[in-house]
């Protein structure tokens, strides 16, 4: 059953990315936005009054200029310049202003006399000015900024000591105030773009990422039913896909632990059965018959408790990395001979024919002997084991590619092929009415992986399976050793 879990506000106490995100790439952001708008108007500003002293500037140059190319000795400078400044043009824009010796206006443009208090800074600096031309840009006594410029002029004969013009910065300051505004509504557009995108931001990763904690954290306490559900095909679907798989694989290996908890429960609930009901029952009848029989049942079901315990302990020795291995120069013909030998008497009391394929040599390979005894073991008791009355299991070693190999194959019940891949498995159990905990194979494969080697299982089900185990052999044989060349028949189901 799917949980669904509502959306969450970040828990409090800790740094969220949403606060996060609020605190750096907002507050960043809008931060190098003012910066730039605070530079924007800085330069536009300067490039605005720039262009308002230049425009004036070559106004008066153009002014000046007239003057100084009208020379000769009978030119009345002084009515030039009256009239020069009476009829000027552009007076309703730039108001011009003839100064005397006296350093006071003497006539304007406009008609009207300059305050007296109006500020003469440009007058000042073009007296020692180079080129005797300056400006400055001020406010008048009613509040009006306005720039100015005055140019000294030195003409033989004139009463005017100098020029000024001065027009208002007015036009010029609205439309740095209409600019300012456009670009101040341009960054606040782009914050409230980024603040929106932020939000999308933290719906669709900020609230999936608190669901899959909050599933997470119920998968920890041991609910494996808990799923997540996928709200897109990227990388948090994904995420999300692989938390769901990973569920439920734990799912499953609960089951499977549950289940190999129960079996190995019942494997040694069953033989501490025979021995406390055998050992009961030689102790009540005084029989040289029934003891020798108890004793028989006694000591196979002590070995059988032996050799679970011992699977317990290596899978421990795994699951820990404290598996260790002696390893050596063997002949694996001698291990895998006595291991056929030792289930020749199991075989033939539960009717089941064991035939031997075995080369005259093999090459040695390295490794450890009881290790890989452990393995032989294991194979060919599952083999007899989910064999019927009346089946056949067969053995056989060669050498094929510079690898040894061991094939274990039996006419029994078969692997399904829903189960065969889970077979080596830990905790797995493909037939649970066959006696075994489960993690015999599974110890077998890590065995054989630590040597190098291969551990493959083909199989169908009512036709029977067939183990290949390869290790890699110390060195190379001839081919003639590639088939074997003994079959050696243990046992038959006739016997």
């Amino acid at each position: 059953m799917k949980e669904k879990i509502k959306n969450k506000k970040p828990r409090t106490g800790r740094r969220s990315i949403v606060t996060y995100w609020q605190t750096t790439s907002l507050g960043m952001v809008t931060a190098a936005l003012i910066v730039i708008g605070i530079l924007l108007a800085g330069l536009l500003k300067n490039y605005y009054y720039s262009s308002a002293r230049q425009y004036l500037t070559s106004h008066m140059n153009i002014i000046t200029g007239s003057l100084d190319g009208s020379g000769g000795d009978n030119v009345n400078y002084s009515a030039q310049i009256r009239s020069m400044v009476e009829g000027y043009e552009d007076k309703d824009k730039i108001e011009l202003i003839a100064f005397g010796y006296d350093d006071k206006a003497v006539i304007t443009s406009s008609g009207f006399s300059p305050a007296a208090d109006m500020s003469m800074e440009d007058y000042k600096k073009a007296e020692t000015a180079d080129g005797g031309m300056a400006y400055s840009i001020f406010r008048l006594p009613s509040g009006e900024k306005v720039i100015a410029v005055t140019a000294m002029i030195s003409l033989r004969g004139c009463r005017f000591k100098a020029l000024r013009m001065v027009s208002s910065m007015k036009s010029i300051d609205h439309q740095l105030v209409i600019l300012m505004l456009a670009i101040s509504f341009i960054f606040l557009l782009i914050i409230l773009l980024m603040y929106l995108s932020g939000r999308y931001f933290i719906r669709s990763i900020v609230f999936p990422v608190l669901k899959i904690g909050d599933i997470t954290r119920q998968i920890a306490k041991g609910d494996f039913s808990a799923r997540i559900e996928k709200a897109g095909n990227d990388e948090l679907g994904d995420l999300c896909d692989s938390i769901n798989y990973m569920a439920q694989e734990l799912s499953n290996t609960e089951s499977m632990k549950n289940e190999f908890i129960s079996s190995v429960s019942h494997e040694l609930r069953t033989p501490l059965t025979a021995i406390k009901g055998w050992s009961e029952t030689m102790m009540a009848v005084d029989d040289r018959d029934t003891f020798v029989k108890g004793m028989r049942v006694i000591t196979s079901e002590t070995e059988r408790l032996s050799q679970m315990v011992e699977e317990l302990l290596d899978f421990s020795r795994i699951q820990d990395n404290r598996l260790t291995l002696i390893m050596d120069k063997i002949d694996i013909l001698a291990e895998l001979g006595e291991t056929v030998l030792i289930y020749s008497e199991r075989a033939r009391a539960l009717g089941i024919t064991l035939n031997y394929y075995e080369p005259t040599m093999l090459p040695f390979v390295y490794g450890d002997k009881n290790r890989l005894r452990q393995v032989f073991i294991n194979i060919v008791d599952n083999a007899i084991k989910y064999s019927d009355k009346g089946g056949k299991v067969s053995v056989e070693a060669y050498e094929q590619n510079g690898d040894i190999c061991i094939s274990v194959s039996d006419t029994g019940i078969g692997i399904s092929k829903e189960d065969l891949p889970k077979v080596k498995n830990k905790f797995f159990k493909a037939n649970h009415t066959r006696r075994g905990s489960g993690i015999g194979l599974a110890v077998a494969n890590e065995i054989i992986t630590r040597h190098g080697g291969t551990l493959n299982i083909n199989s169908e089900e009512g036709v029977g399976t067939t183990v290949l185990i390869t290790l890699p052999a110390i060195d190379g044989g001839s081919s003639e050793q590639n088939k074997p060349t003994v079959e050696v028949e243990l046992i038959s189901s006739d016997d």
